[in-house]
């Protein structure tokens, strides 16, 4: 079974789109180790919503946080730390789609990131979007990633394509594959959302 952790180079570059994409292709269970704020309407409803599939289970948050912010900070808002030991990956036989919080360095307390939540056999799929200092972003994330002794690393980019942005990622990282790429759409639904996740599906086994 598969299990795959979807980080991005930073916030808002389609991360939660894309978990919901490969919870749909592989029929997956999904997870969100650490959600910080709009706790009614969090990224688990947002995939939730997005899929049309049922078999995923949705297994809950191990910190469910009030503000939208660093998980560090909202932690301490709440008046709590978060205890990585106490992020305990829920037992399933099906693939597993794990969505981190942010980017891969942000920080969960003093010490620890999100790419400590990650485990060495996890298919790491970066997801990068074209904007001012997403190469650096990009670059520094799949850096990162190598130095940190990951082996299955993937990429999807999001959004409408910019060939100079990506073709200089994936020219420095070519042991890098890209699975594919998640347009701007008009609108997301379980449509668009199924249409991707079968053209997704035969890159992800």
């Amino acid at each position: 079974m598969q299990r795959i952790f979807v980080s991005g180079i930073g916030t808002d570059v389609g991360k939660t789109v894309v978990a919901a994409v490969l919870t749909e292709a592989l029929q997956a269970d999904y997870w969100k180790p650490v959600q910080a704020g709009d706790l009614h309407n969090s990224d688990t409803h947002k995939v939730q919503r997005l899929i049309s599939n049922d078999k995923t289970v949705f297994h809950p948050s191990a910190y469910a946080l009030q503000t939208p912010m660093s998980p560090h900070g909202a932690a301490a808002i709440d008046g709590i730390e978060i205890d990585p030991e106490k992020i305990i990956r829920p037992k399933t036989k099906n693939h597993l789609v794990i969505e981190g919080a942010g980017g891969l360095l942000v920080p969960l307390n003093d010490k620890d990131t999100v790419i400590d939540i990650a485990q060495a056999d996890d298919h790491i799929i970066l997801v990068s979007r074209h904007y001012l200092g997403s190469i650096n972003h990009s670059l520094l994330s799949l850096e990162l990633l190598k130095a940190r002794g990951f082996k299955k690393v993937s990429l999807i980019f999001s959004g409408d394509e910019h060939p100079t942005t990506e073709s200089i990622i994936t020219t420095m990282h070519p042991e890098v594959p890209v699975i594919g790429r998640i347009d701007d759409e008009p609108y997301i639904d379980q449509r668009v959302v199924a249409y991707y996740a079968d053209k997704f599906k035969s890159e992800l086994k």
